[in-house]
């Protein structure tokens, strides 16, 4: 797939590092290392599960894997979140709290393919999607800290906080990474090779960062193992809800198979009649 300048231009800051700049005769190169955070639309307006995440977005594997993480924002129609959303949107413009009948609403567990193998499963019974969602009733006095406090913590972490990893929270990474190499190997997908093991404790550190904690502990390890299959599982779900794993790389079945009709075609010899 062609890479346009925009892509050209990140691919170089996330994988070199450093941003070249050429203007008025002058050519320098800048450093650029920072936390990437990035939202694109799909194609046509609409996201196609018939369609590999490249596909969807125009976008190179080779910028796309550069990622550690990536998620998949569908507008499903849902009742009890379309009412949440639309009383959230009536109460900025009113000013007026949710009504308890929704607030009241514990947590929905995502839905997800049921055939999953045992590397992919999650248990969302104490999974940290639900262990981090503030409910409604149980976190009524809840109070989110002002966004100049928490510019303060981060940045508090990041200059003075570096955890190290411990030996349980590399066993756990190091387990979940095997199976994945083991597994995702095939030629039309995204190869596991060491990114996604060094995105993996990118994340786990993050993890302990955030709590200003030193060590990595099995719990953050096991948190990051979560994350990841929740993108992976975004990537690999295909339209009719199987998870296929050729669908990481950069082409879909449907494609391959026109592709593969174009290739066979043209090696049949010329008939006339």
């Amino acid at each position: 797939m062609r890479s346009t300048p925009v892509h050209m231009a990140l691919l170089e800051a996330m994988e070199q590092q450093s941003v070249s700049v050429a203007k008025a005769g002058l050519v320098a190169t800048l450093s650029a290392r920072t936390a990437v955070l990035a939202a694109a639309n799909p194609i046509g307006g609409h996201y196609n599960r018939a369609r590999t995440v490249n596909e969807n977005l125009k976008m190179s594997s080779a910028l796309l894997s550069r990622f550690d993480l990536t998620f998949i924002l569908l507008d499903s129609r849902d009742e009890l979140m379309d009412r949440r959303l639309s009383e959230h949107v009536f109460a900025l413009h009113g000013r007026r709290s949710f009504p308890s009948s929704t607030r009241s609403k514990s947590y929905v567990q995502p839905k997800r393919p049921h055939h999953l193998d045992a590397e992919m499963a999650i248990d969302y019974a104490s999974s940290i999607a639900k262990r981090l969602r503030l409910e409604p009733l149980g976190n009524s006095n809840f109070e989110p800290a002002p966004p100049r406090l928490l510019q303060k913590y981060i940045a508090y972490a990041r200059q003075y906080v570096f955890p190290r990893m411990s030996e349980e929270a590399c066993q756990v990474i190091q387990n979940f990474y095997l199976r994945l190499r083991e597994r995702r190997q095939s030629g039309d997908s995204t190869p596991i090779t060491l990114r996604q093991l060094e995105s993996l404790v990118r994340l786990a550190e993050a993890r302990a960062r955030i709590e200003l904690r030193e060590v990595v502990t099995k719990q953050d390890a096991v948190d990051v193992v979560e994350i990841m299959k929740e993108s992976l599982l975004d990537k690999y779900v295909d339209e009719q809800g199987c998870v296929e794993v050729g669908r990481s790389g950069g082409m879909s079945k449907q494609k391959e198979a026109k592709r593969s009709f174009v290739t066979e075609a043209s090696r049949l010899p010329n008939v006339s009649y």
